[in-house]
């Protein structure tokens, strides 16, 4: 099958690669022609602005957008003049759903068609393939299905669930059509803002273990400190990479996101390489106001999120508001940072 593929970054390079290793065609665009220069290979030509990357694929075009969220409506602006009836437009970005159910109506009219496509597998998807979440029109995504078979895990990535008797399920293979349009993106959302509450989860029990030696350090005594109650309870040095190592076997809470940590604290025991400073890119944000319009708790997920907004500096003002009200009705000096 044949695709333009426009985003060469951290997941279109790679996506690239696996499409032309299965025998696809692309043709990969980017805004600078040594990214672009970069994947070349086999089965994969390079364009050089995306006026030349429509005039080398035939039609009906499938052009697969992996494009920062911010971008995608001033591509789309681009893209839409040089496009054909019939052509049609991948998102496989993390869009925000309500958007893709705009863009596909407006697309509609052009007729154009459209697909949300939610794309899970980061950095390392080259070899493990990717998680594909998809929301469009039926019709068109069974058009679309050769790629979404090339780009996933496929059924030797885990075993079916036990008794679980859906042998033509492409859920088994890595990819889902979720429903019309939105519907995959919404999914990605929803599936990142569980994310990150469980890179919360492990983040926060790590730093516990971390500190379970707190009994072996010398403390002030001062009215401004809680003193440790019982300092012999505290006498742990423990090994984080270890304990993350045993546990990627045969625990309840392995994962993949535990093997990439037992990785990094292999190689960093003290992350001395970074300074937990976390961003985070909407799906959070979106997760969290999906559950606010429903009226479904996430406190988890809230939390998770709001740490986010923390490790950036975002609560020091509060903390300093806190701070001022102690000393002004107890005279509770602030303690220096150490």
């Amino acid at each position: 099958m044949q695709i333009g593929m426009i985003g060469l970054g951290r997941m279109g390079a790679n996506m690239v690669w696996r499409l032309a290793r299965d025998g696809h065609q692309c043709v990969a665009y980017a805004r600078h022609a040594e990214t672009v220069n970069a994947v070349l290979r086999d089965g994969v030509t390079g364009a050089s602005s995306l006026e030349d990357l429509v005039s080398k694929l035939e039609t009906p075009r499938v052009l697969w957008l992996m494009v920062p969220a911010a971008a995608v409506d001033s591509t789309l602006d681009v893209l839409k003049p040089l496009l054909s009836p019939g052509d049609i437009i991948i998102d496989g970005g993390n869009s925000h759903y309500q958007d893709d159910i705009r863009r596909a109506e407006q697309l509609k009219e052009m007729q154009l068609h459209y697909a949300d496509v939610g794309t899970s597998g980061g950095t390392h998807g080259l070899e493990r393939g990717y998680c594909l979440m998809i929301g469009g029109e039926k019709d068109i995504v069974e058009h679309l299905k050769p790629l979404f078979v090339t780009l996933a895990p496929g059924h030797a990535a885990a075993a079916p669930t036990p008794g679980r008797d859906k042998p033509d399920s492409s859920a088994e293979q890595g990819f889902l059509h979720c429903g019309p349009s939105g519907a995959g993106h919404f999914v990605k959302m929803v599936h990142n803002g569980i994310e990150y509450g469980i890179m919360g989860a492990y983040a926060e029990g790590l730093n516990i273990l971390r500190n379970a030696n707190i009994g072996k350090l010398e403390h002030e005594v001062d009215a401004e400190t809680t003193p440790l109650r019982n300092p012999e309870h505290f006498q742990y040095d423990l090994d984080l990479g270890e304990i993350a190592e045993v546990w990627r076997r045969g625990s309840v809470i392995s994962s993949w996101l535990l093997d990439l940590t037992a990785d990094a604290l292999l190689k960093d025991p003290q992350l001395d390489a970074f300074a937990g400073r976390v961003s985070d890119s909407g799906e959070g944000r979106w997760t969290i106001n999906a559950a606010v319009d429903e009226g479904v708790p996430v406190p988890i997920l809230s939390a998770a999120l709001f740490q986010r907004f923390s490790s950036r500096g975002n609560g020091d003002f509060s903390g300093k508001v806190l701070s001022a009200m102690r000393a002004g009705f107890g005279g509770h000096a602030e303690k220096p940072a150490k």
